[in-house]
């Protein structure tokens, strides 16, 4: 009988940096209302030839923008993506 594998103690969300922008992000643990967010910009790095770093991530009930380490949102304990 194949069982699937154990939960992992850290869960991480899978993600490319190439498909960020425009994605929806839910805080796991909102500040100051800020629950929503979308990804509003990739920085592209300078020179091109080095991979994506960051994004610009923007709240949807303020507008107020914060720049993070694209895999950041890979922590499931912080991050959950799409609007939950």
């Amino acid at each position: 009988m194949n069982r699937p594998p154990p939960p992992s103690r850290n869960p991480r969300n899978p993600l490319s940096p190439k498909k960020l922008l425009l994605s929806k992000w839910t805080a796991v643990t909102p500040r100051d209302k800020e629950k929503h967010f979308v990804v509003v910009r990739v920085i592209e790095p300078d020179p091109p030839e080095l991979r994506v770093d960051q994004v610009e991530l923007q709240a949807v009930h303020s507008g107020r923008s914060q720049l993070l380490h694209w895999r950041d949102l890979t922590d499931a304990s912080r991050w959950r993506q799409g609007w939950v």
